[in-house]
C-alpha cells in the first residue's frame, strides 16, 4: 500500500508540473501584428555576401542591398560603452573587426572608425541604420544581452517611438522582452529559440529551463524564431501548433531550405539564396 501511495503521489506531482509547464510557464502570448508586412522573409544581417566581399554582415552595405531587392531585414543590437546603441552581432570584435575586446568596451566614435571584415563598411549605430531603411522594408530587431542588464531597452525604445516604419522585435533573453514590453506594449515581440543544452553541450538547470522555454512566462512572446535544427522539438510544437504562435525559423541556409520554410507557413530569416 505505501509504495502505491507513493507512485501515486509521485504521478500526480509530475502532472501537476507538466500543466503548470504547458499552461503556464510555456505558454506565449500568440499576439498578431498590427502589419502583416512583418510576416514575411528577412535577409539575416542583411544582405550580405559571406564576408567575403564588399559587403559585410549588419553593414549600411548590406542594408541597402535588402531594401532595394525587397527583404526584410535581421539585425542585431547592442550598447557601447556609452550608451550608444550599435548594430552588431557578436558581443566580441574580434570575429568582424579583427579588434580585441567586446564592443561594451568602447565607446561608438572609437567602434565606428573599425572596419568590417577589411572593407570600407564602419559598424552602424541604430539610429543610422533606421535612417537608411527609412521604412522601405519590415525589420527584425535582436536585443543583444546575456545578463540581468537590461539597460538597452530604453535607449532601443526611445530611437523607435519616432521610427514610422514597421517593425517587430526578438531575443535569446526574455527578460529584455518583458522591459521592452513594459515601455511599447503595442510592439510584436518573438522569443528565440535553440535547444541550449545541444549547443553549449551542459546540462545546467538553466540550460535544461531555456531548452524548455521555461522562462517564456516573462517574455509572453506573439511568435517563436526557432533554430531551422528544432523545427520538431516538443517546446516549439507546444508553443506554435497547440497556442498558435507565429513561427519564425532561422537560418535558411539555401532555396530549398527558405521555399520548405514558405510551404510550412514559417518565416524565413535566410541567407545565400542565389
Amino acid at each position: 500500500m505505501i509504495f502505491v501511495y507513493i507512485l501515486a503521489s509521485v504521478i500526480s506531482l509530475v502532472a501537476l508540473i507538466f500543466l503548470l509547464y504547458a499552461l503556464i510557464f510555456v505558454r506565449p502570448r500568440a499576439g498578431k501584428p498590427q502589419s502583416t508586412s512583418l510576416l514575411c522573409g528577412y535577409a539575416h544581417r542583411g544582405l550580405h555576401d559571406g564576408n567575403t566581399g564588399d559587403t559585410p554582415e549588419n553593414s549600411l552595405s548590406a542594408f541597402e542591398k535588402a531594401c532595394q531587392a525587397g527583404y526584410g531585414i535581421e539585425l542585431d543590437v547592442q550598447l557601447s560603452r556609452d550608451g550608444v546603441v550599435m548594430v552588431f552581432h557578436d558581443y566580441t570584435l574580434i570575429r568582424m573587426t579583427g579588434k580585441d575586446g567586446k564592443v561594451a568596451e568602447y565607446d561608438a566614435a572609437e567602434l565606428q572608425k573599425l572596419s568590417l571584415a577589411n572593407t570600407e563598411q564602419k559598424i552602424p549605430s541604430f539610429a543610422e541604420v533606421l535612417s537608411l531603411v527609412n521604412g522601405r522594408v519590415p525589420l527584425l530587431i535582436e536585443l543583444k544581452g546575456e545578463s540581468f542588464d537590461s539597460s538597452l531597452c530604453p535607449k532601443v525604445a526611445e530611437i523607435l517611438k519616432s521610427y514610422e516604419g514597421d517593425y517587430c522585435i526578438e531575443s535569446f533573453n526574455p527578460l529584455l522582452i518583458k522591459n521592452m514590453r513594459k515601455l511599447m506594449p503595442d510592439v510584436f515581440y518573438g522569443q528565440l529559440y535553440t535547444n541550449v543544452v545541444r549547443d553549449k553541450k551542459k546540462k545546467s538547470a538553466l540550460n535544461i529551463i531555456l531548452t524548455l522555454m521555461g522562462f517564456n512566462f516573462l517574455a509572453r512572446p506573439d511568435f517563436i524564431a526557432y533554430n531551422i535544427e528544432d523545427r520538431s522539438s516538443f517546446p516549439v510544437w507546444l508553443t506554435t501548433k497547440l497556442y498558435n504562435a507565429e513561427k519564425f525559423i532561422w537560418t535558411a541556409r539555401s532555396r530549398e531550405e527558405y521555399d520548405r520554410a514558405h510551404a510550412l507557413s514559417e518565416h524565413p530569416i535566410f541567407e545565400n539564396l542565389d
